[in-house]
């Protein structure tokens, strides 16, 4: 018998021919749905029932059609794992954790890691897609991105790709989450500064679109209202978004001094670092005239100079957390579509201090 022959990746907007339309009718009759049912499955389309998915692929088999290569068995051995970037170091110490949990079951990790104008994460995800992985763990993507569309993941979904999403959150995702507790490392920061004295406490975040960095928002909110008993614009004045870089901690931290902090929370060790050198650059020492606290804990930060007081994200945890249950997902036992929510931990060390004393003057509480 004659067989279908597809193009790698069949664009949803394809139009049938009378052959391949006489074909599909053949594929719907064997697989008892409609032919609608038949395309939508072979285009990798949402809204079809995995059984039913399931049937259609069946029927493909039996009548003797080759399957689309997405739709092809997929390979017991590999798992991807995409990332956005590798120069901030929390990202290469959680591919190791999930790198060696997966090697660990058997598998292996296949890393795709983005890079500015290099390939975007739906194009890493259809090559992997196309290799044929087991599943895919998404690091810090676009389901973070309160701006991006989310069809994308259940496209994903309906190609039958299990998959696994850290430090994010969509509740228009049907798929297991697994995060840190963002609102909870904003309140050991600010409760630890507060301890010592700090009243004009600043925060550097990144983009203000992005699922972690609005919680962290929420947890500075809430913890210098209770803390300090200041009021919401007077707490938003304490907020400065920009990149998580070096440079965007440093210019961050620059326009924080300017309004009078005295210590500065940063969203990543990154912006950390370039926090301590905004203060040298302006002739302030840390931590004597300005307190620095990260976020990450990341390998080789306790040796900064001075060492970095950080929030530590509960990396393994998260990494096995994330590889367990995509391992799960694979094997047909899925865990619950909803977040796994990890507690941070506050590291002290060299980079607070006490705060400068009332010299300062108060922060306003309008």
């Amino acid at each position: 018998m004659s067989k279908i022959r597809w193009a790698v990746g069949i664009p949803t907007h394809a139009r049938y021919s009378p052959l391949m339309t006489a074909r599909l009718a053949d594929i719907a009759a064997q697989a008892g749905v409609s032919e609608a049912t038949v395309s939508r499955v072979l285009n990798g389309k949402p809204g079809v029932a995995a059984a039913t998915r399931e049937s259609v692929l069946a029927a493909l088999d039996v009548l003797g059609y080759e399957r689309p290569l997405r739709l092809r068995r997929r390979s017991a051995g590999l798992v991807g794992l995409i990332t956005p970037e590798l120069e901030n170091p929390i990202f290469p110490a959680l591919a190791q954790v999930i790198g060696q949990a997966l090697t660990r079951q058997g598998y292996t990790p296949v890393l795709a890691t983005q890079t500015p104008g290099g390939s975007t994460e739906d194009e890493l995800t259809e090559m992997l897609v196309d290799r044929g992985v087991s599943g895919i763990i998404f690091v810090s993507g676009l389901h973070a991105d309160t701006s991006a569309d989310m069809q994308r993941y259940e496209q994903l979904r309906a190609q039958g790709v299990p998959f696994v999403l850290v430090n994010g959150f969509s509740p228009k995702v049907q798929a297991p989450f697994i995060s840190p507790d963002d609102r909870a490392a904003m309140r050991l920061a600010v409760t630890h500064l507060v301890a010592l004295g700090h009243e004009r406490i600043g925060l550097a975040v990144g983009p203000k679109r992005f699922v972690p960095v609005l919680r962290k928002i929420e947890g500075f909110h809430s913890t210098m209202r209770e803390q300090l008993g200041l009021t919401a614009p007077a707490v938003e004045e304490l907020i400065q978004h920009s990149l998580y870089t070096l440079e965007g901690g440093q210019a961050a931290a620059s326009a924080l001094m300017e309004r009078g902090c005295t210590a500065v929370v940063c969203a990543s060790d990154m912006m950390a670092l370039g926090a301590i050198r905004a203060a040298r650059r302006l002739s302030r020492e840390v931590p004597r005239d300005l307190s620095v606290v990260g976020y990450d804990d990341s390998p080789l930060i306790a040796f900064t100079d001075p060492p970095l007081t950080t929030i530590r994200q509960p990396v393994t945890a998260m990494g096995q957390a994330a590889v367990r249950t995509l391992l799960e997902e694979i094997g047909g036992t899925p865990a619950p579509h909803s977040e796994f929510v990890f507690m941070p931990e506050l590291v002290v060390r060299g980079t607070t201090a006490s705060g400068p004393g009332p010299s300062a003057g108060p922060v306003p509480r309008r």
